[in-house]
């Protein structure tokens, strides 16, 4: 049975659902997955570092309070993040980067990643910034070094989109998506739809922990625009970057086009799509749409994600699922690694 040792990068609500689920189920994949999973170092820039090569106590760290430089309170513990000495010389097999999504440089979690590949580690991560911005160099990089890299929460947080697409439509040939790829956004449309006002609706996603104090990225359509990035070049071999794909939010939205949308049997959804034109080149964007109710995204509300492939052999095809959630987002990450073992393990 293979025991893997991993590092975490990051230790908010994503990497804390990874140590939760590994203390829960370490057990239970030792018999069902093949492999367990150690802990052997944790590094956050605002809780410190640990570095213990025989493993840690994965309830424990769940356990630490979230406060300035907490993980000096374990033994061996640091108030300060040494970011490089984790990642390369913990004795990790592979990093889980959780770290904060920077849609400028995708920094700090690019070099994160590059520190981890150029030195033979295995990453998984969740996070949109490098994937958008620095995918193509990184798979390389990944490539050259006999090493995975794999961000199936890099979109739709546990429900697994990506390798759905190209494993499970592998051969289908993908002509274009368009999809829900933003649960706050979505939330708050769907609470339009039930009267409330813009700002109403973002206060209350905001009061449930679905928005940030500034909720810009979600509601102006940024944050979508990252996962149109990711998916297009994915999936459809593009090679677009953030500034080639239009983006356009909700916050224009009225009660009194919600209202009249729901008098013509439609709905306002804030989609990104993307598609192959007919010189193969790949046409994305990011814009609130006017749906019919008969449209498969129409009824996704609530703070949901839907994406909708349109294959040549199948015709349309969605899924939908959480796109948030730390537990979710951890599963993502588990999904990552099992795909790691299925590939590394033979």
């Amino acid at each position: 049975m293979t025991e893997y040792k991993i590092a975490l990068v990051g230790f908010g609500g994503v990497n804390r659902g990874l140590a939760q689920l590994i203390a829960d189920r370490n057990a239970e994949w030792k018999a069902t997955l093949g492999f367990g999973i150690t802990i052997v170092g944790v590094t956050d820039l605002f809780l410190g570092s640990i570095v213990a090569k025989e493993g840690l106590d994965a309830m424990q760290l769940v356990a630490l309070p979230s406060e300035k430089g907490a993980l000096a309170q374990l033994p061996g513990g640091s108030a300060e993040a040494f970011n490089e000495t984790i990642i390369k010389h913990s004795g990790a097999d592979m990093i889980a980067e959780a770290t904060f999504t920077n849609p400028v440089d995708g920094e700090p979690a690019t070099t994160f990643c590059r520190w981890a590949l150029e030195s033979g580690i295995h990453v998984v991560t969740t996070n949109k910034g490098p994937i958008a911005l620095h995918g193509a160099e990184l798979k390389e990089l990944a490539r050259r070094n006999g090493v995975a890299f794999e961000y199936e929460g890099s979109v739709m947080s546990g429900t697994p989109v990506i390798r759905l697409a190209r494993q499970a439509l592998a051969g289908a040939q993908i002509q274009g998506f368009e999809g829900i790829l933003n649960g706050t956004s979505n939330y708050v449309l769907t609470r339009m739809k039930d009267g409330l006002t813009f700002n109403a609706a973002v206060a209350q996603a905001q009061q449930l922990g679905y928005a940030e104090a500034d909720p810009t990225a979600d509601v102006e359509g940024f944050d979508v625009r990252l996962k149109v990035v990711i998916l297009a070049n994915e999936l459809l071999n593009a090679r677009l970057s953030v500034s080639d794909v239009a983006c356009s939010g909700i916050s224009r939205i009225t009660p009194e086009d919600i209202a009249q949308a729901t008098a013509n049997g439609a709905s306002w959804k804030l989609i990104g799509s993307a598609h192959r034109e007919i010189d193969g080149s790949v046409r994305a964007s990011v814009e609130a749409r006017l749906l019919p109710n008969t449209h498969p995204l129409a009824g996704i509300c609530g703070a949901i994600n839907a994406v909708s492939f349109n294959t040549a052999l199948l015709g349309a095809v969605t899924v939908s699922g959480p796109g948030a959630g730390r537990i979710e987002t951890a599963f993502a990450l588990l999904s990552d690694i099992i795909a790691i073992h299925g590939t590394y393990s033979k």
